[in-house]
């Protein structure tokens, strides 16, 4: 019988990881056993949760800041608990949120070149959650919304700009939330849970739209994400605890699309989802691969392509947005794994002769834009992803959207000793500012007088 092989421009995706002066030595990664990705990737930036005594730390690093980082490199460390997860603004790349075992949220701002010193005070610290903070989400579309989720079974989305919870979701999980992740414009929420039942959320009712229990047999943790046309990938444990792939149409929810088994390892498969050319990666925590699949619309719909693999295990993975990518190089996706002492950039490309710009690589994508503000998505506004071009490699025509804080808005805090130290930060830059100033002045007097004496 002949079998026709599929023909796919992602057949033949490599992997490949990068020289060794181009990874990030001599850090300490975290040893917290905690599933999330442990990292997170941007344009600018590379930030890794790292080991740190006495509280949570986690290091920012400039892209380019590649090769030995110092041991006494400054990192980010207000939070008094191991910190769990981070994730960038998709709005404003200096932007980058924490969760933290202390129970709060924490919103940090990183100077353009990276931190010079240890950054202690967040700009906005988001108090909510009565247990540790494992899972954050900003949203796609509407600027300074955030999504965290605690082990008090609590999914809050915060107004940042705000510093308030506006929706507090808390009568849904009966138990811990494994994952949780919006769909393409924010509409929608999906959430996975220890009592097997995956959830599509209404965000703003903070009600269930549809769920579906069980969506594989074994009782190990489940991930969820949106993929293409609103349809749901999910990756689980059989009843034999064999790791498992599947595709949900949420139309019809009674029987999976497609259900697939890979191998029998233990570890939860993180995964990533690119709408642009419909592959996604599933990166196992503690595996030493990357197995890629390509989502389409015939059966049986989750079509295998490759697997990058190596010898080391990942203990985190972050994800770069495609705006970071080289389009020249026929690059379609970037990943940053996380070693025990490392970080190694792991590169994905299509393999093409030509060095022109490949349009059917990189239709339209995702911009930095948000496209509806806080204040209005909350209020019911809906937002589409505002797309742009690749073609000449992204080059940010606006400046990135200022993260403001009203700070008028900000709730009071009870800790009035929080307040001192906020306003102690204030007072500094503006002693700076009087002191540069000064400076300035003092530099225009002198010119001033030079000129008069050559006259």
């Amino acid at each position: 019988m002949l079998t026709v092989v599929r023909s796919s421009k992602f057949r033949h995706v490599f992997g490949q990881a990068v020289k060794a002066d181009q990874c990030y030595d001599d850090i300490r990664i975290s040893q917290m056993t905690w599933d999330s990705n442990f990292c997170s990737v941007n344009p600018k930036f590379v930030a890794m949760i790292v080991d740190a005594s006495g509280g949570g730390a986690f290091m920012v690093l400039p892209l380019s800041k590649t090769g030995r980082i110092d041991m006494s490199y400054p990192t980010v460390c207000g939070h008094t608990g191991p910190v769990l997860d981070i994730d960038f603004c998709p709005h404003n790349d200096n932007i980058i949120a924490s969760g933290s075992e202390d129970c709060s949220v924490m919103i940090w701002e990183i100077p353009d070149g990276g931190l010079t010193t240890p950054l202690t005070n967040p700009v906005v610290k988001l108090d909510g959650h009565s247990k540790r903070v494992g899972i954050l989400s900003w949203h796609p579309t509407a600027h300074n919304v955030l999504m965290s989720a605690g082990c008090d079974n609590v999914v809050i989305l915060w107004n940042v700009a705000r510093g308030e919870a506006v929706v507090r979701i808390d009568s849904v999980h009966p138990d811990l939330i494994y994952s949780a992740c919006w769909n393409q414009d924010g509409s929608q929420i999906l959430t996975s849970c220890k009592d097997k039942t995956m959830r599509v959320l209404d965000p703003r009712k903070g009600t269930v739209i549809i769920e579906k229990e069980k969506p594989h047999e074994g009782s190990r943790p489940v991930r969820a994400v949106f993929v293409a046309d609103g349809k749901i990938l999910t990756t689980g444990f059989s009843r034999m605890s064999e790791r498992q792939v599947a595709l949900w149409d949420p139309k019809n929810f009674g029987e999976p699309l497609t259900l697939q088994e890979l191998d029998t390892s233990s570890g939860v498969l993180l995964p990533f989802f690119d709408p642009d050319t419909g592959v996604v990666y599933l990166c196992g925590k503690g595996d030493s691969s990357i197995r890629y699949f390509e989502v389409t619309d015939e059966a049986p719909y989750v079509h295998y392509l490759s697997m990058y693999g190596s010898k080391e295990s990942q203990k985190g993975m972050g994800y770069m947005p495609k705006r970071g990518l080289e389009v020249n190089k026929c690059e379609i996706a970037r990943f940053y794994k996380l070693h025990e002492r490392k970080c190694e950039p792991i590169v994905m490309t299509v393999p093409r002769k030509s060095d022109l710009f490949q349009e059917d690589l990189y239709p339209d994508t995702v911009g930095p834009e948000p496209s509806v503000e806080a204040d209005e998505w909350f209020q019911g506004k809906e937002g589409q992803p505002i797309m742009i071009s690749l073609k000449d490699g992204f080059v940010a025509t606006t400046k990135a959207k200022e993260f403001k804080v009203h700070k008028t808005l900000l709730k009071t805090t009870a800790a009035s000793a929080g307040n001192q130290q906020d306003n102690s930060g204030e007072v500094q830059s503006l002693r700076k500012e009087v002191k540069d100033l000064k400076a300035a002045i003092e530099e225009l007097t002198n010119r001033v007088k030079e000129l008069e004496s050559k006259h």
